[in-house]
């Protein structure tokens, strides 16, 4: 089959790989009709090059047809069955799975590098397993992972329940935006304009979002959100307070993450630490404060005293600086993590089955590509070229 292969920096490459197999009664195999690129696969392409070997497959955001199944797997799924599969791989039984904090599936748990559950495509610190831009998928824990989906719909209703979507519910309820309240989310990627959609539909009155790149600034305008520039005004906190009333916002999203702008010495430092041999990479990335923390600094700047501050944007370094007394002196409450993709499924549900759409999957992906065209759709997403805010890839189809 095809895949998109990583090999180094900026490096990625679509080859022929050998076909997924049963190894697993729990397993099964998934033929991809759609596939995201994500902006965590960004941090791959450009940050996490210590915890990647040469021909990794990458990808985490799917959803396909069935086309095997193991004999532990076939209590949930058969083949013929159109799915989406989670991001992160839980087995639905274990301790954690049964609080429903599947993110942290003990079953899956990556206990020797102290991590979470095993996530698709994502790195030697969660379980190494080959990702979904792809062809064909090995979908373990199939007994409980994939979400069934209705025939009909086209894949771009159901296929941001692999991520995007439940992240952006979390998200929003982490925030605990009170009904008629206010929220800034800062970062209006797919998660952040996820999330200001979800707000807006779980009855926030008062949406701002924040960003710099003119494609993403009016997507959220047509979905009622109230923008800032932030390339145009230089005191977004400051802002977001004149309008309302000084106080800041009930809540704030983080959706911005480690690859914030800003800080010039913590880009070198990515750099740096991408050039680094793996080992000493490895150490570096994972104990020094290596993230762009201008996103998280506003954040708490922005938020009300006694409000929310919701972190769904991925920060990696252990010993990031962070305005404490700030913190404490407001009385920020913070809520943050991976997300625990099925808990919120049966809430979101409805809504995709809604003729009307009212999450707007429809009005959302900028780019359909073949898959023998990822490399392409890497480069103008991490580059914000040809005005790209979401990329997603088509297997099944090829250049014209």
């Amino acid at each position: 089959m095809k895949a998109l292969t990583w090999h180094g920096r900026r490096d990625v490459r679509v080859e022929s790989v050998p076909d997924p197999t049963i190894q697993e009664p729990t397993d099964a195999i998934v033929e991809i009709t759609s596939t995201n690129i994500c902006g965590s696969d960004l941090h791959l392409y450009e940050v996490l090059s210590a915890f990647l070997e040469p021909g990794d497959i990458l990808g985490h955001e799917p959803m396909g047809v069935v086309r095997e199944v193991g004999p532990v797997a076939a209590e949930h799924v058969r083949p013929g069955d159109r799915v989406v599969v989670p991001f992160n791989i839980a087995c639905g039984r274990c301790w954690m799975c049964d609080r429903q904090l599947y993110a942290q599936c003990e079953t899956t748990q990556n206990r020797q590098a102290g991590k979470g559950a095993s996530l698709f495509g994502y790195t030697k610190l969660y379980g190494h397993v080959p990702g979904a831009q792809a062809e064909y998928l090995r979908v373990p824990q199939a007994h409980f992972g994939p979400i069934k989906v209705p025939v009909g719909p086209p894949d771009d209703r159901f296929v941001y329940l692999s991520d995007v979507l439940p992240t952006a519910w979390q998200g929003v309820v982490h925030a605990d935006v009170p009904k008629g309240g206010s929220v800034t989310v800062f970062g209006l990627g797919p998660i952040g304009q996820m999330c200001a959609r979800v707000a807006r539909l779980r009855g926030a009155e008062q949406v701002y979002g924040v960003d710099l790149v003119p494609e993403r600034l009016e997507m959220a305008r047509r979905h009622g959100v109230e923008v800032i520039n932030a390339d145009v005004i230089d005191d977004v906190p400051g802002a977001i307070k004149d309008l309302t009333d000084g106080r800041g916002t009930d809540a704030v999203i983080d959706a911005v993450g480690m690859e914030a702008h800003g800080n010039p010495i913590q880009a070198f430092g990515h750099r740096v630490v991408a050039a680094l041999p793996d080992a000493v990479g490895a150490r570096l990335a994972e104990r020094m404060g290596m993230d762009r923390l201008a996103g998280l600094t506003d954040s708490i700047a922005t938020v009300r005293r006694g409000g929310t501050l919701s972190i769904v944007g991925v920060y990696t370094g252990a010993a990031d600086p962070l305005p404490m007394l700030d913190l404490f002196d407001k009385g920020v409450q913070i809520r943050m993590g991976q997300c625990h993709v099925k808990r919120w499924i049966d809430e979101i549900m409805p809504h995709l089955l809604d003729d009307a759409d009212p999450l707007g999957t429809e009005d959302f992906a900028t780019h359909h590509l073949p898959l023998d065209e990822a490399p392409h759709g890497y480069e103008i997403f991490q580059n914000k070229q040809d005005g790209c805010v979401k990329v997603v890839l088509r297997p099944g189809t090829t250049s014209e």
